[in-house]
Parts: structure tokens; sequence; C-alpha cells
């Protein structure tokens, strides 16, 4: 097994998050009823699954040893890939404040909500996009068996020690709920590229 097969697992998690907060940040603009802990629970798993384990995975692990492989880090995909984590940390920034703001009762914030969702998940599509079609097929290519071993258990660890055993069950479940709570199909994944 492709230790990337991990990671385009991952996507498919959090692509079906993106499609939560769409369709929430969409009932919002409409002043449909959507609770904002739909947001909250969005971005607290954003930042510790989406961020903090998966991108962790690929920053700490994959793209060093990409690199010591021959894949150029300051040029090339794994630059824009980092450049791109950091732009989705900013957008999520964005909205965690905006929920505040809104919550506290400025309705202007609505608006930031929305846009903050909306430039997360477009810029979320693409990216995954480019690991899944560009940089991981690279990698497939270059590791070893004996790399691909090696990067599963450092994965397993990053896991354990981030997110916590039995996190990543709480968190699909998190996201059944929410999708049966918005009426989305689970198995229905929007996928546009631009």
């Amino acid at each position: 097994m492709f230790a990337t097969d991990n990671l385009k697992e991952e996507h498919r998690v959090i692509l079906r998050m993106i499609k939560v907060l769409i369709v929430a940040s969409d009932k919002l603009e409409k002043s449909e009823e959507v609770s904002l802990e739909v947001f909250k629970k969005a971005v607290d798993f954003i930042r510790t699954f989406a961020d903090h384990c998966h991108h962790g995975k690929e920053q700490d692990t994959l793209f060093p040893l990409l690199e010591e492989r021959g894949i150029l880090r300051h040029r090339g995909p794994i630059a824009v890939l980092l450049m791109e984590h950091e732009q989705g940390r900013q957008y999520v920034k964005g909205l965690d404040e905006a929920l505040v703001n809104y919550e506290k009762g400025d309705k202007a914030a609505k608006s930031s909500i929305i846009k903050n969702v909306r430039d997360y998940a477009e810029l979320l599509d693409q990216h995954i996009y480019k690991e899944d079609n560009v940089l991981y097929p690279m990698g497939d290519k270059v590791l070893s068996d004996s790399d691909n071993k090696q990067l599963l258990e450092k994965f397993e660890k990053i896991e354990n020690e981030i997110v916590g055993e039995g996190k990543h069950e709480y968190y699909l479940h998190v996201i059944s709920e929410l999708e049966r709570e918005l009426g989305i199909n689970g198995g229905d994944i929007m996928h546009e590229h631009h």
C-alpha cells in the first residue's frame, strides 16, 4: 500500500466536511435555519483533523522524505502546496473570528463567514486535486516499499499523538451527524475543478 492512499482517504473525509460548510453557508446566506454549532464543529474538525493531523503528516513526514528522494521543496508542487496550507489557515482564522463577531450580534460578520467558507472550499478543492493527481503520483514513483512502510508508521504515531485514539471515528461520526442535520447524502461529494 502506498502511504499516499492514507492521505487520499483523509481527503475524502475533508471534502465531506467542506460540503457541510458550503451547504451551511448557503442556508445562512438565505437566512434559513442553520445552527452556528455546525460552523464551530467544522472549525474544530479542520484545525484538528485537516490541519494538525493531515497537513502534519504531509509537512513533517511526506514532504521532507520526497525532498530526500529528489522532489524539490523550494519550487515546484511542494512549495505551492505549503503556501496553500498557510492560506487555508488564514481563511479558517477569518471564519473563526467572523463566527465570534456574528454571535456577539455583529450582523456584518455574516458575509465574512460566507466569504471565508467559499474561499476555503475553493482553495481546498483545487489543493486536494493537485495533491491527488500531481504530487502523490510523483511520490509513489520515487518512494520505496520501506519508505512507504516507514511513512505509514509515522502517520499512525502522528494520528495517535495529535488527534488521539478514537478521535478519527469521532470525527467521522460528527460529519455523518452534520450531513444528516443538513440533509446531505453522505456519499454525494461535490467535486468541481476550475
